[in-house]
């Protein structure tokens, strides 16, 4: 498998590629989440994608959603990741050999409470796994990285402080996505992303909210999008969980005469949060 990710080798997106498709996936590294999806659609290039769309933290990526919603790719599955920190350095170093800690802003910002009990100065970067091969590179003794443990194997660190995040319970949810001609029906489906918009008429909303409902399906996510050009009128994406394909397509059914338009981004099954 060849998959495009956003960021670096050794990136929790290259965790999250191999934690779904094995430790043998062939990763793609894009510098923008734009660019996964354009590599994602070119069957030539990739055989699909994985892209963060929220975290258990900082929310929803809602740009990820406009990508999703204008390409030609479909979910296959989901991979819930929890984000473990490390620090690494070069082998051999201790922590008082430390003058400077390398990460993307995120990062640092998920481990200040860590950082605050020591004078390091703090370097802000683009990609946590590429501040991690730049330690490698210069061979710095003083220079140390926060990453995955994957970008302490790929440049061969030491993990000298592990999970040093502040907020343990901090989990990303990521995406596989394919083009939808390529696409096969996954087995035991339950759950399922879809995409509406009602007339906007007074209760419209809650009539098709009552529907998913009453068809026994728990929606886990509903998430509003402005309609480009309109005056405030909101699309809505909806994240359905069930416990048969049938139970989903009869909703799906019920609904559509409620919406103005239904899109089914995909039906996968869900991911287990690990």
């Amino acid at each position: 498998m060849r998959v495009s990710i956003q960021g670096y080798e050794g990136s929790f997106h290259q965790v999250a590629a191999q934690q779904f498709f094995g430790k043998d996936v062939h990763v793609l590294p894009c510098a923008t989440f734009r660019d996964v999806i354009k590599i994602a659609s070119n069957k030539k290039e990739s055989d699909g994608g994985v892209m963060a769309i929220e975290n258990s933290i900082a929310g929803s990526i809602l740009a990820n959603y406009n990508l999703l919603q204008k390409s030609n790719l479909v979910i296959i599955g989901e991979i819930y990741l929890q984000i473990r920190q490390n620090l690494l350095v070069n082998p051999g170093v201790k922590l008082e050999d430390i003058r400077e800690v390398h990460s993307h802003t995120m990062a640092l910002q998920q481990c200040y409470d860590f950082l605050d009990k020591y004078k390091w100065k703090l370097v802000e970067t683009d990609d946590t796994a590429l501040s991690a091969k730049h330690v490698h590179q210069h061979k710095s003794k003083h220079i140390a990285a926060i990453a995955s443990k994957l970008a302490a194997e790929l440049f061969q660190l030491e993990v000298l402080a592990p999970n040093i995040q502040t907020l343990k319970n901090n989990y990303t949810r990521f995406l596989v996505l394919q083009k939808q001609d390529v696409a096969q029906p996954v087995n035991d489906a339950n759950k399922a992303s879809v995409n509406f918009h009602t007339d906007h008429s007074r209760g419209s909303l809650a009539k098709v909210l009552t529907k998913i409902a009453e068809g026994g399906i728990n929606l886990s996510k509903l998430q509003s999008f402005p309609i480009p050009g309109s005056d405030f009128k909101y699309s809505f994406h909806a994240d359905m969980e069930f416990d048969t394909v049938d139970q989903f397509d009869k909703v799906i059914d019920q609904i559509k005469p409620l919406t103005a338009e239904v899109k089914i981004y995909g039906v996968y099954r869900r991911g287990l949060w690990k």
